[in-house]
């Protein structure tokens, strides 16, 4: 793989089998991210545009295909091992915001530099924090907090591992529309600042023009692969 591409899929195919069925969820996909790329995918609902987020970020198998992460072929590892490179190299931000109710934001976006054997944890977290302005409720619990405040405490958390790739499945979805706004601005303003490679999956379509480039999956198939230029004007 080029030095240049962070994450490359070749042939890829996701077959699920129930009942002595088989459905194809994802059919033969090629394509490849260089680093510091920001890419949307796209599609309808039912499209396997998730199921390929998930495989690009180590989280499933494929059924056949290779996928390599930063130059490491996560078919050949095991559970452990690409595990070990999903806290290593990947960041993520979920619609439904993942924070551990148990523990406060700080708490939260401590963990992964805890998990990688950091040390100044809890300082490094409250600077993230403060990056997405939230140091005054670094001691709430998730509970406590709107969902717009989770979800920056997520940005926050997906950033504390310094990651080379960041995965965002739905980022806005659960938001309004405003808040939404607030969020995406934030994403893009820690993304430019880290230089992270961006991978966003969203139903949304302004939200995607705001990258560079945009993959549409139709039918478990690439439908298009286009390079964009993002809207004008447009704060990121």
């Amino acid at each position: 793989m080029s030095a240049e591409n962070i994450l490359k899929i070749e042939n890829v195919s996701k077959i699920y089998k129930s009942a002595g069925k088989e459905l194809t969820v994802l059919n033969n996909i090629n394509f490849s991210i260089p680093a510091g790329a920001t890419i949307a995918i796209t599609g309808p609902s039912g499209s396997g545009k998730t199921t390929l987020l998930g495989l690009c970020a180590g989280l499933d198998r494929a059924s056949s295909g290779t996928i390599e992460l930063n130059g490491i072929d996560l078919d050949r590892l095991t559970e452990d091992e690409r595990a070990a490179v999903r806290n290593r190299y990947v960041g993520f931000i979920f619609q439904n915001f993942q924070l551990m109710p148990t523990l406060t934001a700080i708490e939260n976006v401590m963990v992964p530099m805890e998990l990688r054997g950091e040390k100044n944890v809890r300082s490094h977290a409250m600077v993230l924090l403060d990056k997405v302005g939230l140091a005054d409720r670094a001691h709430h619990y998730p509970v406590q907090l709107s969902g717009g405040e989770q979800q920056r405490v997520s940005l926050a958390r997906a950033f504390s591992n310094k990651p080379a790739i960041l995965f965002a499945d739905e980022p806005t979805g659960n938001l309004d529309a405003e808040t939404g706004e607030k969020v995406e601005n934030l994403l893009f303003t820690l993304n430019r600042d880290a230089g992270t490679t961006l991978v966003i999956v969203t139903h949304d379509q302004e939200l995607a023009s705001r990258t560079s480039r945009i993959i549409k999956i139709k039918g478990g198939k690439v439908n298009s692969d286009e390079l964009v230029m993002p809207l004008a004007g447009r704060k990121i």
